[in-house]
């Protein structure tokens, strides 16, 4: 996972593909007073944000609830790499000020992957399909760089938690955490929500597709997509009984 940082950062720097993609949630409160918007500005100009300033990379592309398909919604992903072989996310239903935290994301490299414990390997997915197929993207980079970002990461895996489900006209981040996973096929993803995507983006996935054909992808590490196999895990409420709180 060797990212050509000096050539990428760049580029995002001046690149475009921003501000059009906007949330699609109300949020309940009172409108921001001005008295915390000067606090807010203030903190702005005097605090460092070192993890922050740290995201050197925008990707938009598309998650499923393992165990249903169904539930399907664009994510928009804010990269930092953390060295070759472990990058992290935190990922947003919009790019606009104003976008929802959705979750977060970890990718690691196949090196790693391969470490993993057996059960630990159920979380995650792999990314070959959606490198491969062009349905994930990163916005404002050129053609050349952004294949070239493209090539860290085809062979990468993630393990994705939602906990804001705002595709769900969720107000606020209600409820467990959710794990997410990756297309790997022709046929999943929601052909109008690539579209509408696509239009947005000004892109044409079909193009973009063709673009990465040669792309080297390994077959997929045994273990990951575990979905595929009828592996549904999700987070469930739990209630503790009176005998465990009394041994607390």
């Amino acid at each position: 996972m060797r990212l050509a940082l000096s050539l990428i950062i760049p580029l995002l720097l001046v690149g475009c593909g921003a501000n059009n993609s906007a949330p699609q949630t109300a949020i309940p409160g009172e409108k921001t007073s001005a008295k915390m918007k000067t606090l807010e500005t203030g903190a702005a100009l005097i605090q460092s944000r070192p993890p922050i300033e740290a995201i050197s990379a925008y990707l938009d592309g598309f998650h499923f609830y393992n165990g249903d398909r169904q539930g399907q919604m664009e994510a928009h992903h804010y990269v930092t790499v953390l060295n070759n072989d472990v990058m992290q996310a935190v990922i947003y239903d919009g790019n606009t000020a104003n976008a929802r935290l959705m979750g977060v994301e970890y990718i690691i490299s196949e090196r790693l992957f391969k470490t993993l414990p057996p059960e630990e390997k159920k979380l995650w997915h792999s990314h070959r399909y959606e490198v491969k197929s062009g349905s994930l993207i990163a916005p404002g980079l050129p053609a050349v760089a952004e294949k070239a970002l493209m090539s860290n990461i085809v062979n990468t895996y993630g393990k994705t938690w939602h906990t804001w489900h705002t595709e769900r006209d969720q107000t606020l981040p209600l409820g467990v955490p959710a794990l997410m996973m990756g297309f790997t096929q022709d046929g999943q993803l929601d052909p109008a929500l690539l579209a509408d995507r696509d239009r947005r983006f000004g892109v044409n996935t079909s193009a973009i597709r063709q673009e990465r054909k040669d792309l080297p992808a390994h077959p997929v590490a045994q273990g990951a997509d575990a979905w595929e196999q009828g592996q549904v895990i999700q987070i469930k409420p739990v209630t503790l009984s009176e005998d465990t709180h009394a041994h607390k």
